[in-house]
């Protein structure tokens, strides 16, 4: 609500970790307190099964307006539980994660990344998730290298390049700090909106 009084448009509730999502009522209870005021309102997962994202994503219909896939997480725990960020180097993983959604599932499914070294590389990665059904794409514009100390500057470029890429509405996500940042990241990247989380 707090975000809703301030002018976003769509909010996005943390990161939720489906496997535990699904498995433990304390945990979904606890990861997910709502109220009407939150819509339009997508769940964001992160997952490294396509039954368990399935799973989770089914005990959210009704509740939200869309799912997400995090697959921009750099954090170390993404790293050592397999999700995030690091599973960009296993598409097909990703791809049947978010078909799975695509045919099971009645909520829209949408896929959140960083880019990738090679700007190649992050359009092919781009093209897959929206062939595997993905509805929207959020780009980060940092690889999963770039955090803490090495966070430095997300290059908006490299979004616009993903923008132009797709036949999909693409988020713009990084250096989002003030409003006037946010006119700024639009112009330069043609994003259809900007999420101002990092």
């Amino acid at each position: 609500m707090f975000m809703r009084k301030h002018g976003a448009h769509i909010t996005v509730t943390p990161m939720i970790h489906a496997h535990l999502f699904v498995n433990d009522t304390t945990y979904r209870r606890n990861s997910l307190a709502l109220c009407e005021a939150d819509r339009p309102l997508i769940v964001q997962f992160c997952a490294n099964k396509p039954e368990t994202f399935l799973a989770a994503c089914r005990l959210v219909e009704g509740v939200c307006d869309g799912v997400d896939l995090n697959l921009g997480c750099p954090q170390m725990v993404a790293k050592k539980g397999r999700y995030g960020a690091y599973l960009q180097d296993e598409v097909d993983l990703v791809c049947s994660m978010v078909s799975a959604v695509r045919d099971f599932c009645a909520l829209p499914v949408s896929c959140k990344i960083r880019i990738r070294d090679c700007p190649q590389q992050t359009i092919e990665y781009a093209r897959r998730l929206v062939d595997a059904g993905a509805t929207m794409l959020t780009v980060h514009g940092r690889t999963r290298e770039m955090k803490g100390a090495d966070t430095g500057l997300a290059d908006w470029s490299r979004i616009r390049e993903v923008v132009e890429a797709v036949d999909v509405p693409v988020v713009a996500n990084g250096n989002i700090q003030m409003p006037g940042d946010v006119e700024r990241c639009l112009a330069e990247t043609k994003a259809a909106a900007v999420m101002s989380a990092e």
